[in-house]
């Protein structure tokens, strides 16, 4: 089973906070995403594997740790995951950047997809999925669903605030991909939100309804 694991950190649980309340504006709401999702980026990154190589300081020639191997890729799905990309890319600027479109259909709550593209070496990559919510889990399911089916196997997925019923979902389908959560909330209620949650990431993040 793929590590699961919810931040106590309380900057991360004082900026959640702030960004679930309603009077938080647009502009508000995408710094405080940022903020939030490079401050989890720090230790979902902690397991990327290193390498020794020789570099020269001004003082001598010394044997160091730097990354290894392929660089890592960031995955949003759309569009509220568009949130979490510039958080991810303060951390880790040479980045590749994909793309995943779903919609939740209005009657059934199921994912449609209408667009990936993802880097054409996937499959050497450390590959974070991203999206604000997980409240069914059939976004992030079929998400990491097509990437599997392009090749990618190494992958982590993390969202501002989680569902129980998201998170046994996700488990269930794709037991071998951590999942970080900022924060884990109540329940599902009977339109498939997540109470309280934080209203739709995507209009909040955006400025549309």
């Amino acid at each position: 089973m793929g590590k699961l694991l919810v931040f106590d950190h309380p900057l991360i649980q004082h900026k959640v906070t702030l960004m679930r309340k309603k009077e938080t504006n647009n502009k508000e709401f995408k710094e405080l995403a940022k903020e939030v999702v490079t401050l989890m980026g720090y230790e979902a990154t902690r397991d990327l594997p290193l390498e020794e190589v020789e570099i020269e300081t001004p003082i001598c020639k010394t044997k160091q740790n730097m990354l290894k191997g392929e660089d890592i890729a960031i995955v949003p799905i759309l569009r509220a995951g568009l949130g979490f990309v510039d958080g991810m890319l303060a951390l880790y600027p040479n980045a590749k950047v994909g793309h995943i479109g779903l919609y939740r259909d209005p009657e059934t709550h199921l994912p449609v997809e209408y667009y990936c593209k993802l880097p054409t070496d996937i499959e050497k990559r450390v590959i974070f999925v991203v999206d604000p919510m997980l409240a069914t889990g059939g976004s992030a399911v079929d998400a990491i669903n097509s990437i599997k089916q392009r090749g990618g196997t190494n992958i982590k997925f993390m969202c501002l605030i989680a569902a129980p019923e998201g998170i046994k979902a996700l488990q269930e389908a794709h037991p071998d991909v951590d999942i970080y959560i900022a924060q884990e909330d109540e329940r599902l209620n009977e339109h498939a939100y997540i109470v309280p949650g934080l209203g739709d990431a995507g209009d909040r993040l955006f400025g549309t309804k």
